[in-house]
């Protein structure tokens, strides 16, 4: 069997620590020093892959064992990184932080970090933020080091660290627990981006800015972090053969293939480059478009439109008047649709006071309520993604808010039980031809291949 890729994971004790520049910067001065480098992202988060891309001039992947499976991780991973010389692997949170679960005795939980680092085999690189550390910092790290021993600190980065006094007080405190410092870098605000809601504004949004503090990013990583150090610490053990998305979906039907449209651009940045890949792989053309200035592919017999920011967009969004009405259309002509999130919200009547597509009879509005989450859920009716009684792990993450619950025409997409054990029905499936699915929850497509599969063919026809 192929080698597996060798692989470093960025990690912290908490968030806020500086992964993301620290990740981004090592993929892009790899990528400078010659390297193939693979970029992925611990968790269900959309925004950071954006910038792994732009520093890795490929995809930016995901890995979260709560949305796939544990047993899918390896998989993934040599799926995303075939071809490369290094990946760097983006954590989430702190080290040991995931799903919560009062009842779990493990020590690292799950969708964490260190669950992902000891499925591959990866070491660890901790970014400490050096602000407010001295020669504590040693029972810190001691701490780390020795808490789970399925999982392996490789090294330490210190990050915003404030002078060169500052730097060997902490060095010496590395130096008492044996863990070897990879890089040293000072406090710079000019690497700062624009946050939203809870992370960076997406890339592709940020445009020019993005590439700049891409680059920045890069060259910080370049001039302060030991590349030759972390490139030799790099390694992973996985032993199983990479993700195939045709093996997941099975045969395809011959035949004409029918024409998945796929919304893009700045208002709907939330996808995983999987998606794609089995939608294609279970038969469909895949044409992605534009919902602020395009109109529907010629052709269009199927309709994904992923997670975003679409309340930033609205006013241009509800100005897009021809594309509005064509996406009524595909709905009352029995097109099947899916929709989560962003796409849930275009697909209702008004977002803040704008119209949008009116394909379900509710309005919606953006608020400072932030809901957060991983959720067990039911598929409680038959859809064009999931028979009734299906379960699927998904994830929500919008501050908007619908107006009601409910709409003529339309039964609940998921039933679940939150954290205090209220019941849940959220989401809408059905509409004048029964083949609308959209909903708030996030759901992996890796996760849930057999959904995809049924799409296609419900654009099939």
């Amino acid at each position: 069997m192929v080698r597996s890729t060798p692989a470093v994971v960025i990690a912290a004790p908490a968030s806020g620590s500086g992964k993301t520049t620290v990740a981004t910067g090592l993929v892009g001065a790899l990528r400078a020093a010659g390297d193939r480098v693979a970029p992925f992202k611990v968790g269900p988060d959309y925004i950071d892959p954006g910038y792994h891309a732009l520093a890795a001039g490929r995809p930016g992947r995901n890995l979260d064992t709560v949305l796939v499976g544990a047993d899918r991780i390896g998989p993934l991973f040599r799926h995303g990184s075939d071809d490369c010389d290094v990946a760097v692997v983006e954590g989430v949170m702190g080290l040991f932080d995931g799903k919560i679960d009062p009842g779990s005795t493990e020590p690292s939980a799950e969708g964490s970090t260190a669950q992902v680092a000891a499925a591959l085999g990866a070491p660890v690189v901790l970014v400490i933020d050096a602000r407010g550390h001295s020669q504590s910092l040693a029972a810190v790290l001691h701490g780390f080091a020795t808490y789970d021993a399925a999982v392996r600190i490789g090294g330490v980065i210190l990050n915003r660290v404030g002078s060169a006094r500052h730097e060997r007080v902490l060095r010496q405190a590395c130096d008492r627990v044996g863990l070897p410092v990879l890089g040293s870098v000072p406090r710079l605000a000019e690497l700062e981006v624009p946050s939203r809601h809870l992370g960076l504004v997406p890339a592709v949004e940020h445009g020019r800015a993005a590439l700049d503090a891409v680059a920045a990013m890069t060259e910080l990583a370049a001039a302060h972090l030991d590349l030759p150090a972390i490139r030799a610490l790099a390694r992973s053990s996985v032993g199983e053969a990479g993700w195939d998305p045709s093996a997941e979906v099975g045969s395809v039907p011959a035949g004409p293939r029918p024409r998945i449209a796929l919304a893009g651009g700045v208002a709907f940045t939330f996808g995983y480059a999987e998606h794609r890949e089995l939608l294609e792989a279970a038969g469909a053309d895949v044409v992605t478009f534009d919902p602020l200035q395009d109109e529907l592919p010629s052709g269009t017999t199927g309709l994904v439109l992923p997670g975003g920011f679409p309340e930033e967009h609205a006013v241009a969004l509800s100005a897009n008047r021809p594309l509005l009405g064509q996406v009524r259309t595909l709905a009352l002509d029995g097109a099947p649709i899916h929709a989560e999130c962003a796409g849930l919200l275009y697909l209702t009547r008004s977002l803040d006071g704008h119209p949008m597509a009116g394909v379900i009879d509710v309005d919606a509005r953006f608020g400072s309520r932030l809901t957060l989450g991983y959720r067990e859920a039911v598929a409680v009716s038959d859809s064009v993604l999931f028979d009734a009684g299906t379960r699927v792990t998904g994830h929500e993450f919008h501050r908007t808010a619908l107006a009601v619950a409910s709409a003529d025409r339309f039964a609940p997409a998921w039933g679940w039980r939150a954290w205090d054990a209220g019941a849940t029905r959220e989401g809408f499936v059905g509409g004048t031809a029964g083949t609308v699915h959209a909903s708030y929850l996030h759901t992996h497509p890796a996760g849930n291949p057999q959904s995809v599969r049924r799409f296609v063919a419900a654009a099939r026809g």
